[in-house]
């Protein structure tokens, strides 16, 4: 190829080296294809998936993973259509991932081309930043400018719909802008003075203080901070979405057990980059005592106050306003008693689910499978949660030991987004263990992504809870309506020999005693890999109880 002569897919290409992309996710489509042969020639991966929705996915996964933007190549109509769930998904979650979408030549617009569909006005609601390229020359500069949407303020999906004629044609190198380094900022906005010594005067006086914090402390590399903080206040801390790792486990001021009894007694409650939403009763009594102080930490003004009132909202990067308190704060606070009271409440809590955890009976209880699970995980193993209620116990069990090291689908409850998470982990950081606990509903909806992982050589590990139901919407709709609709699946349903058919490994288990030895042969084989446990279809998991995943 004549280099003073560009194609439009190796434009896009060029910026994405420049960007550092490794991988780009996709599966297979014509109308894109260009981009394909520009990856292929600045030296991109390109990860094939068997539906475009996961392709999506395992962009998210990569940028949850790595904390860079993922991408995902997306064929003209059904391509983008069956994408739409991933891309909501990250919009939910605020993952910055770029969606560079195919559409039928602009020259047979209008004209009922192949697979034409306004796919920008599909995605408007869905993204930060959508638009449509027309000139080839301006590729590479409409691609940095998705780079910038996506990871600026508050992250999350952009789109790039490119036809195919504008990908196919060429354009003279002198014509072509590829931006250069430091055409975005990565500054980090520090919180407002004087509202620091607001909040510093706040948490001097707290007896009983309680921190919660969420996924924009990953995206903010905020867990030193947070835990410096946390150790000055002597506060109790509780983590959600892809906050937890923040602190470890043995942390003596992480709890999981306790967070109501915490919230609804505190005296102030410091949000840190995390919603006060469903999870948290929108912020509301009872949960959390109208009384209480409130102070809020995120990247937006737009994203603190919502659904409670707040006595200091501080926006900025979180690292930054962490450390501006901590230093404000001066000397340590003493709550000692207030912590030591929430450490007998949860070791009790603990001791009482011990007998489950190690229940022998059988079908097995989800408990002593999600034990059995964290158990025979490495201290830096990536782990997935793709499921409703066992995903829910396991948040409850396994605790990440590391910062980023848990995926879940985040406050859409995307079912499916599992497969595309944990073949994102593995691509990102194939020495590490990369286990995915899924459902047996939620395995259903994209399992045909082993068929991905053997093809490409990526030895991820599912258990799967197999209780033959979607017990988050059977158990609730009995106690409600005295019946239960679509609740139902095939019981004992062997998902193992659909892996083993694809060439993975696959192992069926029905006594408890089996799990560990199972789980440790399926991480041993080297393949990808399904440990299909029966556990008990009558546990009803206790909503009041409900880990905030």
């Amino acid at each position: 190829m004549n280099e003073a002569m560009l194609h439009g897919g190796l434009l896009i290409a060029k910026m994405l080296k420049q960007e550092g992309v490794e991988v780009v996710f996709t599966l297979s489509g014509g109308h894109i294809a260009a981009i394909y042969d520009g990856c292929v020639r600045e030296g991109i991966r390109v990860m094939d998936t068997r539906h475009e929705q996961v392709a999506v996915h395992a962009a998210e996964g990569w940028a949850k993973v790595t904390r860079t933007p993922g991408v995902a190549l997306l064929t003209a109509g059904p391509g983008v259509t069956d994408g739409v769930t991933g891309i909501a998904n990250a919009y939910l979650a605020g993952s910055p991932v770029l969606v560079f979408g195919g559409a039928a030549p602009v020259s047979h617009w209008d004209q009922g081309a192949l697979q034409e569909l306004r796919h920008v006005e599909l995605v408007r609601p869905i993204t930060k930043w959508a638009r449509t390229v027309v000139q080839t020359n301006r590729l590479a500069e409409y691609t940095a400018m998705a780079f910038r949407e996506a990871t600026s303020e508050r992250p999350g999906p952009v789109f790039l719909e490119c036809p195919m004629d504008v990908l196919n044609n060429f354009a003279q190198s002198d014509d072509c802008r590829i931006p250069a380094p430091g055409y975005r900022t990565e500054g980090h906005p520090q919180g407002d003075p004087a509202l620091v010594e607001q909040a510093a005067a706040l948490l001097a006086k707290a007896e009983r203080p309680v921190i919660f914090a969420g996924t924009t402390v990953w995206w903010d590399d905020a867990a030193s901070p947070l835990r410096a903080l946390a150790e000055q206040l002597h506060a109790p801390v509780f983590l959600n979405g892809s906050g937890r790792g923040s602190l470890p486990p043995d942390h003596p001021l992480f709890f999981s057990y306790v967070r109501r009894a915490a919230l609804s007694n505190c005296d102030l409650l410091l949000v840190v980059g995390t919603k006060l939403d469903f999870r948290l009763n929108y912020g509301q009594p009872p949960l959390i005592p109208a009384e209480a102080k409130v102070i809020w930490l995120d990247r937006l003004e737009s994203e603190i106050g919502v659904n409670r009132s707040t006595d200091v909202g501080i926006a900025g990067n979180v690292a930054a306003t962490l450390g501006q308190l901590g230093a404000a704060l001066g000397k340590s606070v003493s709550t000692k008693a207030w912590v030591r009271r929430l450490r007998e409440q949860e070791d009790t809590a603990r001791a009482a689910e011990e007998a489950l955890m190690n229940s022998d009976a059988t079908p097995i209880h989800p408990l002593r499978l999600c034990r059995e699970l964290r158990d025979a995980l490495d201290h830096d193993a990536y782990v997935i949660g793709d499921g409703g209620d066992i995903v829910s116990y396991g948040a409850r069990v396994i605790n990440a030991w590391e910062p980023g090291h848990w995926l879940d689908a985040g406050p859409m409850g995307t079912l499916g987004a599992g497969t595309g998470f944990a073949i994102a982990a593995k691509i990102a950081r194939p020495d590490k263990q990369v286990a995915a606990l899924f459902g047996d509903g939620a395995f259903g909806l994209n399992g045909m992504e082993f068929e991905t992982m053997v093809r490409h050589n990526l030895p991820v590990v599912a258990v799967i809870g197999n209780d033959g139901q979607w017990a988050q919407i059977k158990h609730p709709q009995k106690a409600m309506l005295g019946h239960s609709t679509a609740a139902d699946l095939a019981p004992g349903t062997r998902y193992d020999r659909m892996v083993e058919a694809f060439g993975g490994y696959g192992e069926l288990v029905t006594e408890p005693a089996q799990i560990r030895p199972a789980i440790e042969r399926a991480f041993a084989s080297g393949k990808p890999a399904c440990v299909n446990v029966l556990t008990d279809p009558t546990v009803v998991y206790g909503r009041s109880t409900q880990a905030a995943v």
